[in-house]
């Protein structure tokens, strides 16, 4: 639910990107993709936080995963690896911008899975991402899920690594948030470094990947 700049750079070309392990998913792929998102975040404590909780959590999660999902396929990317088992969300903030649709998939989100009460939370948050973030041409890795069933077995490795490769072959760092602590050292293993953190009612860590040549 971010505004942008207006002056929105065109999105990294993948046909041109020599990048093996991975697909840029299209809509006939959000089904298994937004289910795969809803049972790898189930317990997240940074999705839990913007959701309503209650006997309609689940709903509420499987609905942000499709509103992600459709800011991703607008303004980012949309990434599923070729066994279809794992998959990746990532925005280019310079290639955002408010359009119609934006708006209504704000508005939808709000209405189905945030709530008015958990709205004011959710801004300040997203106003404590951005500010931290430079304004520079970036990977923003939004999500990064692997169904729990394949969960350990290198598949998440995998996939992330194909995206450092896409990501450097277009110059662009990678930033994202994490609050699960036993990812740490996942993405640390990867040289992402911890460049801020925050402490909302969960810790949550900034985590960067500068281009590395």
């Amino acid at each position: 639910m971010k505004k942008t700049d207006q002056n929105c750079k065109p999105r990294p070309d993948f046909n041109n990107s020599p990048i093996q392990g991975m697909r840029r998913a299209g809509k006939s792929d959000k089904v298994l993709i937004v289910d795969m998102l809803t049972k790898s975040f189930d317990t997240n404590a940074s999705v839990n936080y913007i959701i309503r909780q209650g006997k309609k959590r689940i709903k509420r999660i499987r609905a942000l995963m499709d509103y992600s999902f459709e800011v991703c396929h607008l303004f980012g990317d949309v990434f599923i690896n070729t066994e279809g088992n794992a998959c990746a969300l990532i925005v280019y903030p310079d290639a955002k911008r408010t359009t119609l649709k934006s708006i209504l998939l704000d508005a939808k989100l709000i209405f189905r899975c945030v709530g008015l009460g958990n709205l004011m939370k959710t801004i300040k948050r997203e106003k404590i991402i951005s500010s931290a973030q430079p304004k520079i041409p970036m990977t923003y890795l939004w999500f990064i899920g692997v169904f729990p069933s394949d969960q350990n077995n290198g598949i998440g490795s995998k996939l992330l690594q194909s995206i450092i490769d896409y990501s450097s072959y277009h110059d662009r760092p990678i930033y994202l948030e994490t609050s699960t602590v036993k990812n740490l050292p996942w993405y640390e293993q990867f040289g992402f470094e911890v460049y801020h953190e925050v402490d909302l009612s969960y810790h949550l860590y900034f985590f960067k990947r500068d281009i590395k040549r």
